[in-house]
């Protein structure tokens, strides 16, 4: 696992291509409406939290191929998990916690004392963000149009 730069951010694209995909199968309400924006203009917005040092991003890789990654952004004492991937055929391999240890570091490093992660509705990996200790706080609803 390593940290990347803003100018590996387009390496990023097959992951949130799988990532929309995925809540396209398991969101219970808004199957079929990811990805929100184009992944360009994802790929952008990371770019520049990368340059302006908003954001970290870890990925994971195997034989140069990144199959996973995770995205913090952290604000004074607040943090948000913005992120965690891991592609379908990588996950139960512990790759997934690798990922969320090196965001709860991060946090801990940069004195992040709020973090919020959304997760759509129907999303397993919300046992996972459990077991680092976090508990819902609210339900958003929403309605596309």
């Amino acid at each position: 696992m390593r940290e990347i730069t803003s100018e590996e951010v387009s390496k990023l694209y097959d992951c949130i291509r799988k990532l929309s995909e995925y809540h396209n199968t398991k969101s219970v309400n808004f199957k079929g409406i990811y990805p929100l924006k184009p992944y360009e203009k994802t790929l952008e917005s990371f770019e520049e939290a990368l340059r302006n040092k908003e954001s970290y991003i870890a990925v994971t890789e195997i034989e140069n191929q990144i199959i996973g990654f995770c995205k913090v952004d952290i604000n004074g004492e607040n943090g948000k998990l913005d992120y965690l991937v891991v592609k379908e055929e990588f996950r139960g391999k512990g790759f997934g916690k690798e990922l969320m240890d090196w965001a709860m570091l991060m946090f801990n490093m940069n004195n992040v004392r709020h973090i919020e992660v959304k997760v759509i509705d129907g999303n397993p990996t919300i046992h996972l963000y459990e077991k680092y200790g976090f508990r819902m706080k609210s339900l958003i609803l929403g309605i596309e149009r």
